[in-house]
């Protein structure tokens, strides 16, 4: 493929001069930019959507999601990939995010990683990914051998495989079921992908990982109920969960948890349905971990 015919590769008109601008005019030209990015994913949004309900599909049912990419693109997808234990309670090997190179090319780039075909196929065979799980590659110029590697090795398996790519009719989308590609325009700094292509990848992921949790039943409201209290702040996040979904007294809330096992889930059905922890925890299971359902019955 020539590199240069690339969407991502393309020159930007508007920042043509910004090595002679001022600093003002110089973040003026990157927000500007940046402004294209929330309206380039707005018109992928059916996708998103589509993909969202593949990956539940498989989660639902006992697989998992997987994130593959390089570089910028491999990063954010382990970020939104380790975001999720804490924010949602669940097992760290339910989202996992490979990049090439391992887990030295987070903080250093590894040369040459992202050229090795075969490391993706590889990489997906050290985690046993089978036609359970739900596959998404991730890669600026939609072109990454190392992401093409996984996805061919998916598909050969049977496994749903989701592309995303900021690039128009990329050899990735030729190897997927499904592509998402929100198409920003060339970068403020030509073929700098981790600007608006990492932003528009970023919002993306965000949307994939959050809307397929939600249906998990890892929501109420907008309330995070299955967080985690590892910390001092998440301690207090939850109290006032709990206290947000029961109108109960921080007193009452901080008992409830601490009797339901840290679980702010079960606390709140308890509270709000006058339920020992035991039965609070029966009624979550039978209505699949849903705090509505379980209100709704």
């Amino acid at each position: 493929m020539d590199i240069n015919s690339l969407d991502t590769e393309q020159s930007n008109q508007a920042s043509a001069h910004i090595d002679s601008a001022s600093t003002q005019e110089i973040v003026r030209i990157i927000n500007q930019e940046d402004h294209k990015v929330a309206p380039a994913v707005q018109k992928v949004l059916p996708q998103i959507a589509q993909a969202v309900d593949m990956i539940y599909q498989k989660m639902h049912t006992g697989g998992r999601l997987i994130y593959c990419g390089c570089g910028t693109s491999g990063r954010l997808g382990v970020l939104d990939a380790v975001e999720c234990p804490p924010t949602y309670g669940v097992p760290p090997e339910l989202v996992v995010g490979l990049m090439a190179g391992g887990a030295p090319a987070f903080v250093k780039a590894v040369e040459g990683a992202e050229d090795d075909r075969q490391m993706g196929e590889a990489d997906l065979r050290a985690i046993q990914f089978s036609a359970k799980d739900a596959l998404v590659g991730i890669a600026a110029s939609g072109r990454t051998p190392y992401v093409l590697g996984a996805m061919d090795y998916a598909t050969s398996l049977g496994a749903p495989v989701i592309a995303l790519t900021c690039c128009s009719n990329s050899e990735m989308s030729r190897c997927a079921q499904l592509t998402i590609n929100p198409i920003c325009g060339p970068e403020v700094i030509t073929g700098s992908t981790r600007m608006k292509s990492g932003t528009a990848q970023k919002m993306v992921l965000n949307m994939l990982s959050t809307a397929v949790m939600i249906k998990l039943g890892k929501v109420y409201g907008n309330l995070m109920v299955d967080v985690k209290a590892t910390n001092e702040k998440l301690v207090l996040r939850s109290i006032a969960i709990v206290r947000q979904a029961t109108g109960a007294s921080e007193a009452q809330a901080s008992d409830a948890i601490r009797r339901c096992g840290g679980s702010c889930k079960t606390a709140i059905v308890m509270l709000l349905c006058g339920l020992s922890p035991q039965a609070a925890e029966a009624a979550l299971a039978k209505a699949d971990g849903h705090i509505a359902r379980v209100l709704n019955q």
